[in-house]
C-alpha cells in the first residue's frame, strides 16, 4: 500500500455534447430564424388577394415567399455559426489533449534519462564520504552535495507520480473519508513541526456521519496529508492547521485551512502549476509538486480543489470529493 506523503449555476437552454465539450444553442437562436417566416404567414392572409408584384406574381406569395427566404439565410447563419464553434472547440479538446500527451511523454523521459546519472552520483558521493572519513570540511561539503542529489530525486519521484496519476486507472471502491482523516492527522502529527502547532480535526456527527465517496483510498491519502503538511510547513509555532469535513449535497467537502503566512495575490494564480515555488517557499524543502498531484488526484476522482488565501492571515485548501453511488 502506499503511504506518501478547482461551480455555478448553468441556464440550461439548448445543449449538445461535442468532442470539444458542450456547444451552447439558445432556443432565442431558431426563434429568431422562424420569425420572418411566421410574420409573413401571419401577414400573407389579410393582403388583398388580386393584389400583384410586377403583374404577375399574387402579393400574399410575394410575402410568404420573402419570409421563407429570410428565415433560411437566418438559420443558415446561425447553423454556419455553431458549426464553426463545434469545429473551434473540437480542435481546441485535440490541441490540449496533444499538449497534455507531449507533457506527459516529458515527464517519463525526463524520470528515465536522470534516474541513472542520479544512481551513479549517490554511489560516488558515498565512495568519497569513505574516503575522506575525518576531514571536517570535506564532509561538509560532501553533506551539502548529498542534500541537493536527494531533493533532486524527490523531484524526479514525483514527476514520475504525476505523470502515471494522469493515466493509470485508479481504483473506484468506496472509502471513508472520517477514518481516512483520522489517520491523516496522526500521521501528521509525528512530523517533527507539527508538535507546536495547534492541529485540529472537525468530523459532524449528528444526524449522521460522513458518507463515503468512491476511489482510491492511497491517492486520497497522498493529497490531504500533502496539504496538510503543507500547512504544518509554511506555518509558524502557535498557528492554528484545521482539518476539516462536511456533506454538501452530492459532494463531500474536505478543507485544510492554517493561520500561516497565506499566500501573496499575485502567486494566488500559479500556485497549482508544477514546479511553482513562491517567495514564501525560499528556503523551504520542497518540490513544488505537492499541490499539482493534490489536483491531478481531486481531478482523476471526478473532484475539484480550490484554493483561498490571504496574506498575513492564512490559506484554505477545498476539496469537492462526489459521493459513492
Amino acid at each position: 500500500m502506499r503511504r506518501e506523503a478547482p461551480g455555478g449555476l448553468v441556464r440550461r437552454s439548448m445543449r449538445r455534447e461535442t468532442p470539444g465539450g458542450p456547444v451552447s444553442r439558445p432556443t432565442w437562436w431558431w426563434w429568431l430564424a422562424a420569425a420572418p417566416a411566421v410574420v409573413a404567414a401571419a401577414v400573407a392572409p389579410v393582403l388583398p388577394g388580386g393584389t400583384r408584384v410586377y403583374a404577375t406574381t399574387s402579393a400574399r406569395w410575394a410575402v410568404a415567399g420573402c419570409g421563407l427566404l429570410v428565415s433560411l439565410l437566418v438559420a443558415g447563419t446561425l447553423g454556419l455559426r455553431a458549426y464553426v464553434g463545434r469545429v473551434r472547440a473540437r480542435a481546441a479538446a485535440e490541441a490540449a489533449g496533444w499538449a497534455a500527451t507531449d507533457r506527459r511523454r516529458l515527464l517519463l523521459r525526463l524520470d528515465h534519462e536522470l534516474k541513472n546519472p542520479l544512481t551513479a552520483i549517490h554511489i560516488g558521493l558515498a565512495n568519497l564520504r569513505a574516503a575522506t572519513a575525518g576531514a571536517a570540511s570535506g564532509d561538509g561539503a560532501l553533506g551539502s552535495v548529498q542534500a541537493q542529489v536527494v531533493r533532486l530525486g524527490r523531484l524526479v519521484a514525483d514527476l514520475r507520480k504525476l505523470a502515471e496519476l494522469e493515466t493509470q486507472p485508479i481504483e473506484r471502491l468506496p472509502v471513508d473519508v472520517g477514518d481516512l482523516l483520522r489517520e491523516v492527522h496522526a500521521a501528521v502529527r509525528e512530523l517533527p513541526d507539527a508538535a507546536d502547532r495547534d492541529l485540529t480535526l472537525t468530523l459532524p456527527q449528528a444526524p449522521w456521519p460522513l458518507p463515503p465517496v468512491s476511489g482510491d483510498r492511497d491517492l486520497l491519502f497522498l493529497a490531504v496529508h500533502n496539504l496538510a503538511s503543507n500547512a504544518v510547513k509554511f506555518s509558524q509555532p502557535g498557528d492554528t492547521v484545521e482539518l476539516r469535513a462536511a456533506e454538501e449535497r452530492d459532494h463531500l467537502v474536505v478543507e485544510v485551512a492554517d493561520t500561516g503566512a497565506g499566500i501573496p495575490a499575485d502567486e494566488l494564480s500559479e500556485v497549482w502549476t508544477e514546479l511553482a515555488r513562491g517567495r514564501a517557499a525560499r528556503g523551504v524543502p520542497g518540490t513544488g509538486l505537492g499541490l499539482a498531484l493534490v489536483r491531478t488526484v481531486v481531478a482523476r476522482h471526478g473532484g475539484q480543489a480550490t484554493l483561498r488565501s490571504r496574506e498575513q492571515l492564512g490559506t484554505v485548501v477545498t476539496l469537492r470529493l462526489p459521493l459513492a453511488r
